[in-house]
């Protein structure tokens, strides 16, 4: 099995420090729905890793939140391709959960989810969190330059981490090599 683990708010879609709130606010970036679609005919399972503490604040419903990826999903599909699992992190900063990147739960449960381990295994994120939490189980981190992209590449890095200028240049490259 050939397993991609994307972040959503700033790799998928425009993130915002106000929190993406709803279907209205939810804007995919340029070439990522694409991207993903490429990925998913070429064959590899496309499983997204999200913290939304935005339903613990109260700023939206579990609904509205499974209304967003609903979205991604009829985006991606229109464009021949899909998204195969989405899980989310639902706690806020101070809940004490194990999901909550940097911590690794998610990326534990699509492990668990597809019986697989996770050496290897591309994520793409665009804030330190996202690649510690996938690097700390194995996952080869790649950082793309939108969202807070740019400000993480200045950080220390896990090692061995790519950097592109977005998912749609991740994506060629792995299908390339």
């Amino acid at each position: 099995m050939k397993l991609i683990i994307l972040d959503r708010d700033g790799v998928i879609n425009e993130d915002s420090d106000a929190f993406v709130k709803s279907v209205a606010e939810w804007h995919p970036l340029p070439g990522s729905i694409k991207a993903i679609a490429r990925l998913s005919k070429a064959g590899w399972t496309v499983a997204v890793a999200t913290n939304q503490s935005g339903l613990a604040r109260g700023y939206f419903t579990a609904q509205t939140l499974e209304a967003m990826h609903q979205r991604l999903r009829e985006l991606v599909a229109a464009q021949g391709g899909h998204v195969d699992l989405i899980r989310h992190c639902p706690h806020g900063p101070d809940d004490g959960c194990d999901c909550r990147k940097p911590l690794s739960g998610l990326f534990r449960q699509i492990a668990e989810h597809y019986a697989v381990t996770l050496d290897g295994v591309p994520t793409v994120g665009d804030s330190l969190r996202d690649l510690q939490a996938g690097a700390a189980v194995g996952c080869q981190p790649y950082l793309v330059r939108t969202g807070k992209g740019r400000a993480t590449e200045g950080k220390s890095l896990p090692a061995g981490t790519r950097v592109f200028d977005d998912l749609a240049a991740v994506a060629s490259y792995l299908l390339e090599t």
